[in-house]
């Protein structure tokens, strides 16, 4: 299952930066030129950073808690931005 969402900015490279380096101490995070890719536990997160938004995913089994995940990284990520983001995450299967 897959959770994603689109958060309307300009500075996506630096929040997803920003939140890589917050949790570098605690997961095996990766970076590329493209992505930021943070490895729950229980799920993978990827974050995309575009020109004008930051695409967020959520990847993971059905027994995730999804709408726990989904707070978890909206709340940091408003963290890294000092801002509130309104977001709407749809599902996939």
């Amino acid at each position: 299952m897959k959770s994603i969402t689109q958060i309307h900015t300009a500075e996506g490279r630096r929040i997803g930066k920003r939140l890589l380096n917050h949790w570098k101490h605690k997961f095996e995070v990766e970076e590329t030129a493209s992505a930021f890719f943070i490895p729950f536990p229980d799920a993978k997160i990827f974050l995309y950073p575009k020109e004008t938004t930051l695409d967020v995913s959520i990847e993971g089994h059905e027994e995730v808690d999804f709408a726990r995940l989904e707070q978890v990284v909206i709340n940091h990520l408003n963290r890294m931005a000092q801002q509130e983001f309104d977001v709407t995450w749809q599902h996939i299967n």
